[in-house]
């Protein structure tokens, strides 16, 4: 079932350079979808390093486990990703199914299977035929080029409206590198370590140990930072891919995560990867509103987390923004129910520049016009300040409409 465009969606994409030592095809195996390609074939150069987070669900699909056993070497060869299927709670079957996939992309890679990483998203329980990839693998792997990268993004695709992509440059050493990432969600999006599918590809030449400890503090305030339904998936995976192509150019490989000459790639990465997850929470299913939930004066960083997460998660919340409501009540609610150090006589509220409650009561310049007028927009801004702290974050999410239900009442359908 096809869905409108998400109003939220980019109305142009920017052009993305190719990251050398990166090829990618894309194919259509009709695992679920007709017409549409659902499988991504990426092929590294000798010597890419790794990294990688992932769900931590306690249900995770044997795709995550592959991944997480084949990590902690630090080296790829080969991606393979597919959509409509996610290969979780399949049982050995679906641990089969991840072997037999390895081994047909390390063929066609020519590589090792444990070189070879392995993304599924789609729906959860359905066993996912290996013979899907057979033959799609071999001829994909004819047509590899350097993009382009929205191609990649589409085939990853489930109830995503509208392809993922972003892409920075850094300097590292005064060698100029490339950052493109994509990305994939709309629904089942919670922060947990990993949220939804990312791959990232970078020509830098960073050892595996630094390059998990970038992308490791990369997701904290992006991806982790993003709730559309509060739902945790089991295939969540992020990826980061770094071919070293840059060492050609006359850049030092670097080795570890704290080496200041990595302090313009961190921030690169830093603000690609939230790009990504904004991207990600307003193409959240049915969205029509783009909600920042902003937390300041919380004792704790993590204690403003649960703070707005409870306000981010809110069905009440999510309902007054898409109703264009501005019932700040529901704001209060889900501060007191976070479970987090809070004193109603300290709240301050405010809906963009507007404050709408202080000192535990109704601002006595609250127009009701004015903040009804800004409740209109598509990009919300709930601010909320608790007064016990100096610690602030930040969480993106969109509202809830009655498309949500439709989409996820016809999911499998």
């Amino acid at each position: 079932m096809s869905h409108a465009v998400s109003p939220l969606a980019p109305k142009s994409y920017p052009a993305t350079p190719v990251v050398p030592g990166v090829r990618f095809a894309t194919a259509e195996a009709g695992i679920k979808y007709k017409n549409r390609t659902d499988v991504l074939f990426a092929l590294f150069d000798e010597g890419t390093r790794v990294a990688g987070v992932f769900t931590t669900s306690k249900c995770p699909s044997a795709p995550v486990d592959w991944c997480r056993a084949n990590l902690a070497q630090g080296r790829a060869r080969a991606l393979v990703v597919n959509s409509g299927n996610a290969n979780a709670f399949t049982g050995r079957r679906g641990v089969e199914t991840v072997r037999i996939t390895a081994d047909i992309a390390a063929k066609a890679a020519g590589c090792a299977p444990a070189e070879v990483f392995l993304a599924s998203t789609g729906v959860i329980g359905e066993p996912l035929d290996p013979r899907k990839f057979e033959g799609v693998l071999d001829e994909t792997a004819t047509r590899l080029a350097e993009g382009p990268y929205l191609d990649a993004a589409k085939a990853i695709m489930t109830t995503d409206t509208f392809p993922k992509v972003a892409t920075r440059t850094a300097t590292i050493g005064g060698v100029e590198v490339v950052l493109t990432g994509i990305a994939k969600g709309a629904g089942m999006i919670a922060p947990d370590m990993a949220t939804m599918l990312s791959f990232l590809f970078t020509d830098a030449a960073i050892e595996a140990d630094a390059l998990q400890g970038l992308l490791s503090g990369a997701v904290v305030d992006s991806y982790n930072a993003t709730t559309i339904d509060g739902d945790t998936s089991t295939s969540d995976t992020v990826l980061l891919f770094a071919t070293g192509r840059a060492a050609e150019r006359g850049q030092t490989p670097v080795t570890r995560a704290d080496d200041p000459a990595l302090a313009g790639f961190r921030t690169a990465l830093d603000d690609l990867t939230l790009e990504l997850a904004k991207w990600v929470a307003k193409d959240g299913e049915g969205a029509r509103k783009f909600v920042e939930v902003r937390v300041e004066g919380a004792v704790s960083k993590a204690s403003a987390r649960r703070i707005a997460l409870s306000i981010a998660n809110s069905p009440l919340v999510k309902t007054a923004c898409a109703g264009e409501d501005a019932n700040w009540g529901r704001i209060v609610m889900a501060v007191g129910k976070a479970g987090e150090p809070a004193e109603r006589d300290r709240l301050a509220i405010w809906f963009g520049d507007t404050r709408v409650a202080v000192e535990g009561e109704r601002d006595p310049a609250y127009s009701e016009a004015v903040a009804s007028a800004y409740m209109k927009r598509d990009h919300i801004v709930v601010k909320v300040e608790i007064g016990l702290g100096a610690a602030s974050d930040t969480v993106y999410t969109c509202d809830l409409t009655k498309e949500y239900v439709a989409i996820n009442g016809d999911y499998r359908s």
